[in-house]
């Protein structure tokens, strides 16, 4: 398939996925917390399309209210991470010296610890909540674009037209600006479009350990956490909020690396 016609047709899913979880609220068939104990375990039928949980809730409608918290959550977490990481890289590769020795510092410091047992870790000492698990994941996440944009930044500080700027009296930030941010911006976007499908995971992942959103939230790893001691019984209830994880983080998954091919040919992931 043409690469620009599988960007259109990903870029329209994810456009499409992106409005269903603003409208959820909206259009919801069933209020997602509210409780009917005559509804409990039921099966997927034509009233519940993906069943009812251990409190008669609608599982369909808990779906879609759960994608804000677990897909939203995760694009503020990417923005955050990415956006302070890069401004950290281009900084230490382009001023150097001093300042870039102690930030890398800094950075190697945190990349020292495997990522997800320090997030583990760190928001059981600061308490399960989808605030802190964001902060902690935050924390984890910097460094990965940090590097990326140190690195990039020092290649093209060393370019002929970046040295012609500073003959003709640009200023750094003029440089910074014009000049080093949109020749690094594509890998930087590609990145993080990528690195939306594995914070998804991680999100729901410290959700399912009780580290993350706490019940009563619609949150899809609370929900297969809630769901597992009836895998055997009333396995939609896991299942479904399994399946929501596995199709978006695909999703995004697919459109970075076509992004990353539309936008650099040579660097196909």
């Amino acid at each position: 398939m043409n690469t620009n016609l599988k960007f259109y047709l990903l870029t329209f899913a994810i456009c499409i996925l992106l409005f269903i979880t603003i409208l959820a609220p909206y259009i919801v068939p069933f209020d997602p917390y509210e409780q009917n104990l005559a509804n409990t375990l039921q099966a997927p039928n034509t009233i519940h399309l993906l069943g009812t949980d251990k409190y008669g809730r609608d599982i369909f409608s808990r779906i879609l209210i759960g994608a804000q918290t677990t897909i939203f959550s995760s694009l503020f977490l990417v923005i955050i991470s990415s956006v302070f990481g890069s401004l950290i890289g281009v900084i230490c590769g382009y001023f150097g010296k001093n300042l870039d020795n102690l930030l890398m510092r800094i950075t190697d410091i945190f990349l020292a610890f495997p990522g997800i047992i320090f997030a583990i870790a760190l928001v059981g000492i600061l308490g399960g909540s989808i605030f802190n698990a964001i902060l902690t994941l935050s924390l984890i996440s910097w460094p990965k674009f940090a590097l990326l944009a140190r690195s990039q930044t020092l290649v093209l500080k060393n370019s002929l037209f970046i040295k012609a700027s500073i003959i003709n009296g640009s200023s750094d930030f003029k440089i910074i600006y014009k000049h080093i941010l949109p020749n690094i911006f594509p890998i930087l976007l590609t990145t993080a479009t990528l690195n939306i499908g594995t914070m998804i995971m991680e999100i729901a992942g410290l959700s399912f350990l009780g580290l993350g959103a706490m019940p009563p939230s619609a949150e899809w790893g609370a929900m297969m956490s809630s769901g597992r001691i009836f895998l055997q019984i009333a396995p939609w209830m896991i299942l479904a909020p399994a399946a929501a994880i596995f199709l978006t983080v695909l999703l995004f998954n697919l459109f970075a690396d076509v992004l990353n091919e539309k936008l650099d040919p040579k660097q196909l992931s």
